[in-house]
């Protein structure tokens, strides 16, 4: 009885210890995706590495691109399983200047996921529970908050490095969708590294062809390192006040969008509306539009 009584208190006490290392561990992870937060000064690196196009003699590499930024990383939402982060691209000294970029939320085995397909449509996956134990999904969204990409990953905190790696379809970036139609899919391998001097986004994608039944072809493959120096946040004071004064507005774009994911179900999108894309109509809105103007908009690009 005694022997039975000792397995049982040494259970519960590895139970209990298992329970305090997992929320410690947890407890690091916040600490690293809030470490993204503040003002910083970026380098944007992309390179074509390889092509593997049929018609080699017509097929044109994209040109290796380096560009330069300051942004500000505002942290949103704060909670216990749900981390928000809304990226400011400053292109000037004024309010005026500010350009609402990407957002990225982390949710803490999160179960609901919308992978890319193609043209503008998401499809949605349940996850089992204990496929995403201890994991953190990075959702990233547009410039209006409509769906990018996610995906689910642990972090990891070993040896002096802390860093987060997955890999996700997605469409085709700013910089290419405007310059390119020769494929559809952006299958990317993120690495987001946290560094004494900042944080690292590192990329290594492959560029896809993707039919209507699901099937790919590779059509080439680029290397990414966007390198985010952290700065005196007194150098985002633009983006700072530009928040203060349209963060609300956003709470509700977001608060739309929330709704429309909540349905778990596939998603299409249409490129545009009246000839104009669903950031154009945002950008145009007063601060002070209300929660009906904002859900007629995105109502609008919903394919039924």
């Amino acid at each position: 009885m005694k022997i039975k009584t000792l397995l049982f208190s040494a259970s519960v006490m590895l139970v209990g210890m298992s329970a305090k290392s997992q929320d410690s561990k947890k407890q690091q992870d916040i600490k690293s995706i809030k470490s993204m937060c503040g003002c910083y000064e970026i380098k944007f690196n992309f390179a074509e590495t390889f092509s593997y196009s049929k018609d080699t003699a017509k097929y044109k590499p994209s040109a290796t691109k380096h560009d330069y930024g300051l942004e500000w990383v505002e942290l949103v939402e704060d909670q216990p399983n749900k981390l928000v982060l809304q990226h400011l691209l400053i292109i000037g000294k004024t309010e005026d200047d500010i350009v609402k970029h990407w957002r990225q939320d982390w949710l803490y085995e999160n179960t609901d996921q919308y992978s890319f397909f193609k043209d503008k449509t998401w499809k949605y996956k349940k996850l089992a529970a204990k496929d995403v134990k201890g994991q953190w999904t990075q959702k990233v969204y547009q410039v209006d908050d409509s769906p990018r990409y996610d995906g689910s990953a642990s972090w990891v905190h070993v040896d002096g490095s802390d860093y987060w790696k997955n890999t996700a379809d997605a469409p085709l970036p700013r910089r290419e969708y405007t310059k390119r139609d020769d494929y559809n899919v952006l299958k990317r391998r993120n690495i987001h590294e946290i560094t004494k001097y900042g944080w690292l986004h590192e990329q290594d994608n492959d560029k896809l062809v993707r039919d209507e039944k699901g099937n790919d072809v590779l059509l080439a493959q680029e290397k990414g390192l966007d390198v985010y120096t952290k700065v005196d946040d007194s150098k985002c004071k633009a983006a700072q006040d530009y928040w203060k004064k349209n963060g609300e507005l956003w709470k509700k774009v977001r608060a739309k969008w929330a709704k429309v994911y909540a349905a778990n179900k596939d998603l299409t999108l249409l490129k545009k509306v009246d000839g104009k894309n669903i950031y154009d109509f945002f950008f145009d809105l007063k601060p002070t539009a209300t929660q009906e103007e904002v859900d007629n908009i995105i109502d609008s690009f919903i394919v039924k």
